[in-house]
Formats: C-alpha cells, structure tokens, sequence
C-alpha cells in the first residue's frame, strides 16, 4: 500500500499570510491539529495547535499574528507512491506527528499522521491473525 493511500486526500490549508486568529478558527471548525501552509499547491509550512499554544505567552497580539511567524517552514514531506510503512522511519527520522504527502510536482497531495500509521499497523496486524486462525484452526489467543 502506498503512503498516498493512508490519510485524507482533503487536507486543511491555509496561506503564510493568514492570521493566527483565521487558523485557530480553521482548526476548530475542522476538527484538526494541524493545518498546512500552502504557496500554490506546494506545502510549505505546517502549524498546530501545539505552535499556536507555545506562542500564547510571547505576545499581547497572537490573534492579529500570520500564520508565518509560527509556522514549522519547509515541512518534512513524503512522495505519495512510497510503501505505507516508509511513513514510520520519517515520523521517527523528523521527530514529527504529521507529515504532507507530495506528488511528483511537489504539490500537496494529502497528509499521513502517525494516528494513520498505527491504523494501518492495526488493520495489517489483524490480517496476520486472521490468517494465522484460518490456517491454524486449534490456535487460541
């Protein structure tokens, strides 16, 4: 399975330029803790609910802030045609819970969290075991 095939192909956007205020907006009425930041269709930022949360205590103004002054730049990415699993070495490699899934124009094309991840280690997981049971039918759990 290919790591395109993991998370939402509807990935919540926002621009660099776009205040805090905009986006802590966008993250509730999405239901999400992150948001991309895109220039064009190319992914060029991610901002949570975590950057936001941290920047509470620097300023008087966060809400009139951009999105850009908080903002992760230049987001680990990954090709949406790599093995599902590859997504767990980049999650572990970068240190990160989300990462944007890119085209082969660099353009967004998707997003895979590690909630995506354990999902699908989950769902191969029970696979096994279902083999396992088909094919061993005195096996007990």
């Amino acid at each position: 399975m290919p790591v395109g095939d993991l998370g939402p192909e509807e990935v919540v956007t926002t621009t660099p330029d776009a205040s805090l205020d905009e986006v802590t907006d966008t993250l509730e009425s999405e239901g999400v803790g992150a948001v991309v930041v895109t220039e064009g269709d190319s992914p060029v930022g991610v901002v949570t609910d975590r950057d936001i949360a941290l920047e509470v205590g620097t300023t008087d103004r966060l809400a009139n802030q951009s999105v850009e002054t908080v903002m992760t730049e230049d987001p680990v990415t990954i090709r949406e045609d790599e093995p599902a699993m590859e997504i767990s070495r980049t999650i572990e490699e970068h240190n990160v819970r989300r990462v944007p899934i890119v085209d082969d124009n660099d353009e967004l094309a998707g997003i895979a969290t590690l909630d995506d991840l354990v999902a699908t280690v989950g769902e191969q997981l029970d696979n096994v075991s279902e083999t396992i049971e088909s094919q061993s039918p005195d096996y007990q759990p």
